[in-house]
């Protein structure tokens, strides 16, 4: 769900139990655009380091602008009393020294674009959402559903990938998940339900892995086939001095999202080649009764 289908949600849910319900309270008319007007002011304005239960809006300490250079995850700001906020760090600054403040550590360039008008320039915020769903046409359905949310995940999963660094933990096992089938499918059995996720951890069979890689390849290739520029083509539009603002906010995420999914395509095009290399889930197996050595080599036993 995109964040105006999320926000026409909510709306109706609104009008529906609050502003229709109470005329009296709301005696003009107030419309989408009203509220995706409101829910823009509370996602940009409200006090960064209030979420959740204490989420507030806070009269000039909404003024405190980001800093990408503060690093710490710690907040040193909270509500004191009804009506204060107070910072518990005694520091000193020179006039006239702005203050500054981490809006988020965690938000990606396009999270930080969406609720406060800017990027950074730091690849660390270029990140892109895998979503990877376990269809409900496949035969083993129920099977891997069950396996999934035996361990923490569910029908659906999404996996942020940043630029730069290594795919998310269990993204590759629930890929693997997803791919099981033919004469792997064995490992849904319920006999191994309580074993099956750490003997996914691993290889399963070389039909498993090469499946995995070509369903993300081809899912990279058709998310880039989606952009309508290339990334050298939006290199050289940032470059334009007559870019707006939000057009440049625009590209810049967009950029980042094509160089996450390269770097995607990358890995498990490179992955592929490497086929032949691993070591699967029967080999380990026989390595486990005795019956192939470290080397590989087959071992005869002796009667």
């Amino acid at each position: 769900m995109g964040v105006k289908e999320y926000v026409q949600s909510e709306f109706d849910n609104v009008e529906a139990e609050i502003i229709n319900a109470n005329k009296d309270l709301f005696p003009g008319t107030i419309t989408f655009d009203d509220f995706l007007w409101a829910f823009g002011v509370l996602r940009s304005r409200v006090f960064p380091e209030l979420r959740g239960d204490k989420l507030a809006l806070i009269p000039f300490a909404d003024l405190i602008n980001h800093n990408g250079d503060i690093t710490s995850k710690e907040s040193c700001w909270e509500i004191k009393g009804k009506g204060f906020l107070g910072r518990d760090t005694v520091f000193s600054l020179r006039t006239p020294t702005e203050i500054y403040v981490q809006y988020d550590l965690d938000k990606s360039n396009a999270e930080l674009a969406l609720d406060y008008g800017f990027t950074e320039a730091n690849s660390s915020r270029d990140s892109y959402t895998l979503t990877l769903e376990i269809s409900e046409s496949d035969p083993f359905y129920e099977d891997k559903l069950d396996i999934a949310e035996l361990n923490g995940m569910g029908e659906t999963a999404y996996f942020d990938v940043v630029l730069g660094e290594s795919l998310p933990p269990q993204m590759i096992t629930y890929l693997r998940l997803l791919c099981l089938g033919g004469t792997d499918a064995f490992l849904l059995e319920a006999l191994f339900r309580n074993k099956v996720w750490e003997h996914l951890e691993l290889p399963v069979s070389r039909d498993n892995e090469e499946s995995i890689c070509q369903v993300i390849q081809n899912a990279c290739k058709s998310a880039l086939a989606a952009y309508h520029t290339t990334i050298e083509e939006d290199e050289e539009l940032l470059e334009r001095e007559d870019l707006q603002s939000r057009q440049q906010i625009a590209i810049e995420v967009r950029v980042g999202e094509k160089k996450v999914l390269e770097q995607i395509n990358d890995i498990f095009k490179e992955r592929e080649q490497e086929l032949d290399d691993l070591e699967y889930y029967q080999e380990r197996r026989l390595k486990d009764l005795g019956f192939i050595g470290d080397n590989g080599d087959i071992i005869f036993w002796e009667s």
